[in-house]
C-alpha cells in the first residue's frame, strides 16, 4: 500500500477542524500538531478572515514592485505590436525609445517576456543558419559604394499571374531603393525601374547581383545588355558565385522580411501587391530599427550618391596604344583578316585589345577584361 502523502495545507485544514469541535484548547492544539501557539492563532485569524481559502500560503513576493513595467507602458509596446504584428520585441522596444526618449522603457529581455505573456511571442521554424560573409564588405563603409539587386523569388497572385519583385538595396545603409513587381525579369522591363533608382538617388560604385537573367548571361565573361548598360555609366557588375546566395546576405536576409510582410499571402492582382510592396518600403527605410543600425531606420543613414545620373550615356574610350576593334552586329571583331566571335551584348560597341604575350592579346571593354585572344587558335579563350 503507498504512502499518503500529508501537505501542509491538509494538516491545517485538520488543525482548524480539531479547533471548531470545541473539544481541545489551543495548548492542547499546539502540542499535538508540533507548533507554537502563535501559529495556531495566526491561522485561525486567517480562517475567520476567508474560510478554509485563506489557509493558503500567500505569495513571498513583495507587494511592490519599483521596476515593474507600469500598465501605461505595457499597453503601448501591444498596441505597437499589434500594427507591427510582424516585429520582435527588440524591434518594438527600439521604435518606442525612438519615439519617446524621455521614457524609461524596459529591457529587450523584459519586453520579450511581456509580449510572450499576452500571446504576441510566437516560435520560429528552426533555420540553418548561413556563416556571414564579410569579404565583399569590407570596403563598404558608405553609402552606395555597393548596391545590391534581385529578382525575389516569383509567385502566383491571386488571379494566378506571376509576380517577379525587382528590389535594389544599398549595402551600407540597408536602404531599400526599389521594389516593384514585374511580369517578367527581361532588360526591357527592368531597366526602367534601375534608371529610376539611378535618377532618384544617383549612380553607385558597384552593384552586386547573382548570375541569373537579366543581370548576366551564358556569354563572354557573362556580359548582358543590362551589365554591359552598368559598365558604360562606370557602375562595377558584380556577381556571386553560383550556388552562394549568402554572398549577398545582406540583400538576402531582406528579402526574408520582405516575403513575410508582403507576400504571405499574396494579394488578388498587381496593383494591390504593388501597393504593398510600397508600404513595406516606406516601414522598412523610415520606421523599422535596423540592430546592425543601432536600432536606427535605414533613411537616416542613407545618403544619395554624389554621382549623378548622366543626361546621355558617355561613350567607352581606351588608351592611344590598345588596338581597338568594333564589334559587329552579329558581336564579331575583324582581327587579322577573319571574323571572332566576341558577344552579342556588345553589338556595335568597341572593345580594346593590349599584347600579352606571343599571339596572345588580352580583350577588354571598358576597363572590364572579356578574357584572351589566341591568334593561334582564332578565338577568345575565356
Amino acid at each position: 500500500m503507498p504512502w499518503k502523502e500529508i501537505c501542509a495545507l491538509e494538516i491545517r485544514k485538520e488543525m482548524i477542524a480539531d479547533w471548531l469541535t470545541k473539544e481541545y484548547t489551543i495548548t492542547e492544539i499546539s502540542d499535538s500538531y508540533d507548533v507554537s501557539r502563535k501559529t495556531i492563532y495566526k491561522w485561525i485569524d486567517r480562517y475567520h478572515q476567508n474560510g478554509m481559502a485563506g489557509l493558503v500560503d500567500l505569495s513571498k513576493g513583495p507587494d511592490y514592485h519599483p521596476n515593474a513595467t507600469s500598465i501605461e507602458k505595457v499597453a503601448a509596446m501591444l498596441e505597437l505590436k499589434r500594427q507591427k504584428i510582424k516585429w520582435g520585441p527588440r524591434k518594438i522596444l527600439a521604435k518606442l525609445r525612438n519615439d519617446h526618449p524621455e521614457i524609461k522603457w524596459p529591457a529587450d529581455s523584459t519586453g520579450n517576456d511581456i509580449l510572450k505573456k499576452h500571446g504576441y511571442v510566437f516560435p520560429r521554424k528552426r533555420r540553418r543558419h548561413i556563416p556571414p560573409y564579410t569579404t565583399p564588405f569590407i570596403d563598404c563603409d558608405r553609402s552606395n559604394t555597393v548596391w545590391s539587386a534581385d529578382y525575389k523569388g516569383q509567385f502566383k497572385m491571386g488571379n494566378k499571374q506571376k509576380c517577379y519583385p525587382l528590389t535594389i538595396s544599398d549595402n551600407y545603409s540597408r536602404c531599400l531603393l526599389t521594389c516593384r513587381g514585374l511580369s517578367h525579369p527581361n532588360f526591357e522591363q527592368t531597366k526602367p525601374y534601375f534608371e529610376m533608382a539611378f535618377i532618384r538617388n544617383g549612380l553607385p560604385l558597384a552593384i552586386r547581383t547573382d548570375n541569373g537573367s537579366p543581370f548576366a548571361s551564358r556569354g563572354l565573361a557573362g556580359l548582358s545588355r543590362l551589365s554591359v548598360w552598368f559598365i558604360k555609366l562606370r557602375i562595377v557588375p558584380e556577381r556571386i558565385e553560383p550556388g552562394c546566395p549568402e554572398q549577398n546576405g545582406r540583400h538576402e536576409r531582406m528579402h526574408r522580411t520582405l516575403k513575410e510582410a508582403t507576400s504571405n499571402p499574396p494579394k488578388n492582382n498587381m496593383e494591390e501587391q504593388q501597393k504593398a510592396f510600397n508600404h513595406f518600403i516606406e516601414e522598412y527605410n523610415n520606421e523599422r530599427p535596423h540592430e546592425a543600425l543601432g536600432q536606427k531606420p535605414p533613411s537616416s543613414v542613407y545618403r544619395p550618391s554624389l554621382r549623378p545620373y548622366p543626361a546621355k550615356l558617355p561613350k567607352v574610350e581606351y588608351d592611344a596604344n590598345v588596338a581597338k576593334r568594333h564589334i559587329t552586329n552579329r558581336g564579331c571583331i575583324k582581327w587579322k583578316g577573319n571574323y571572332i566571335f566576341v558577344s552579342e551584348a556588345i553589338e556595335g560597341e568597341y572593345v580594346a585589345l593590349k599584347q600579352v604575350g606571343d599571339q596572345l592579346w588580352q580583350l577588354y571593354f571598358s576597363t572590364y577584361m572579356l578574357g584572351i585572344l589566341d591568334e593561334k587558335l582564332g578565338r577568345i579563350i575565356r
